[in-house]
C-alpha cells in the first residue's frame, strides 16, 4: 500500500472510532499526517484523493455509500451520520441562544463549539462543549461570571443534568492561546471548532496551534467566518465595553486573587482532580477540566487499531 492510501485508511480509522464516516472531500481535509517530514509531493490535492479511494488495494479495506467512505462493514454509520447531523443542528440552536448572552459579559474574548457538536456528529444524549477565552488577568473572575450566567439560564452541566447541557470545561486566556495537549484527539478536536464570538481571537487561537499540521497535513488558519457565529456589533459591544471598565476598578483586582485562591484550593480537594487519566489546569492562563479525559483513551485505541490494520 502506497502513502497516500495508508494516510487514507489511518484517517478512515481514526474517524470510524468515532463512529464518522466520510466524504471524499472530509477524507482530503481532515488527511492524517504522516509520521515522517512531508515533502512537497507529499502534499495531496482533492483529485488525489479521489483517484486513490478507487486503488483496488485499499478498496479491499473500505466501502462508499451514499458518497461516504467507511471500513468495511460500517455501512450503518451512514444513516447513523446523517441523523446526528439533524440532531446536532438543533443542539447548535441551543448553544447559540446561551451564547447571545454570553457575549455580554466582561472579559469574554471567544466562545467557540468544540466536540460532536462541533462535528455534527452529536446523539440525542449529548451535551454541548464549549471552548471560552477570557482576558488574562481576569480569568477567575470571567470563569465565575461565565459559570453563574449559563447555570441562571439552566443550561449548565453538573451531575446527572447532562442532556443539552453546557460543558465548563475549558477556559484559555487571550495570552496562552495554544494547546496544553498536542495529539491526533487534540489535532482533530480543534480543527472541527466552530466559533460563535471572537473571530479575530479566533484567527489568533489557529495561529498559535499550527502545531496542528504535525497531525492533519491540510490544516491551516481560516480567516473566514461561518454562518453561525453572533454579531458582536452595536449595543451589545457598548454594553461589554462599560461592565468591562467597571470590572478594571482596582477593587476587582483582589477579588480576583480570592477567586483564584477560592478555586484552585476547591479543584485540589475535587477527588476527580487526582483520578488516573484525569487532565488538570488550573492557574492564571487556562482552567482545563478532563476527567478520565477522553483523548488518551481515544489515542491509544487508534493506535491499536493501526496495528491490527497494519497501517504504516
Amino acid at each position: 500500500m502506497n502513502n497516500l492510501s495508508s494516510q487514507i485508511l489511518s484517517t478512515l480509522i481514526y474517524y470510524d472510532i468515532l463512529d464518522y464516516p466520510m466524504t471524499s472531500f472530509e477524507v482530503w481535509k481532515y488527511l492524517n499526517a504522516t509520521d515522517r517530514k512531508e515533502k512537497e509531493e507529499d502534499i495531496f490535492k482533492l483529485h488525489d484523493i479521489m483517484k486513490e479511494l478507487e486503488n483496488d488495494k485499499l478498496k479491499n479495506q473500505i466501502e462508499e455509500y451514499r458518497g461516504f467512505y467507511f471500513l468495511r462493514g460500517r455501512k450503518a454509520l451512514v444513516e447513523r451520520r446523517l441523523e446526528k447531523n439533524k440532531i446536532s443542528e438543533q443542539k447548535f440552536k441551543v448553544i447559540r441562544k446561551v451564547v447571545f448572552w454570553l457575549r455580554f459579559l466582561p472579559f469574554v474574548r471567544m466562545v467557540a463549539v468544540t466536540g460532536t457538536v462541533a462535528m455534527k456528529n452529536a446523539g440525542q444524549s449529548s451535551d454541548l462543549d464549549l471552548l471560552i477565552v477570557l482576558k488574562s488577568g481576569r480569568i477567575f473572575l470571567g470563569r465565575t461570571l461565565v459559570t453563574g450566567l449559563v447555570h441562571l439560564m439552566g443550561k449548565r452541566r453538573y451531575g446527572k443534568k447532562i442532556v443539552d447541557r453546557i460543558c465548563l470545561n475549558c477556559f484559555l486566556t487571550d495570552k496562552s492561546l495554544e494547546s496544553r495537549l498536542r495529539d491526533v484527539f487534540s489535532a482533530s478536536e480543534y480543527f472541527f471548532i466552530v466559533p460563535l464570538v471572537g473571530r479575530e481571537t479566533f484567527r489568533s487561537f489557529q495561529r498559535e496551534n499550527i502545531w496542528i499540521k504535525n497531525f492533519k497535513t491540510n490544516f491551516y488558519p481560516d480567516a473566514s467566518g461561518n454562518l453561525k457565529e453572533i454579531s458582536e456589533k452595536g449595543w451589545a459591544f457598548k454594553i461589554k465595553f462599560f461592565l468591562e471598565k467597571f470590572f478594571e476598578l482596582n477593587i476587582f483586582n483582589e477579588l480576583e486573587k480570592s477567586l483564584k485562591k477560592w478555586q484552585t484550593e476547591r479543584i485540589a480537594r475535587d477527588p476527580r482532580t487526582k483520578e488516573e487519566g484525569s487532565i488538570i489546569v488550573a492557574d492564571a492562563q487556562a482552567l482545563i477540566f478532563f476527567h478520565r479525559a477522553h483523548s488518551l483513551k481515544m489515542n491509544k485505541l487508534f493506535q491499536k487499531r493501526l496495528e491490527e490494520l497494519a497501517v504504516s
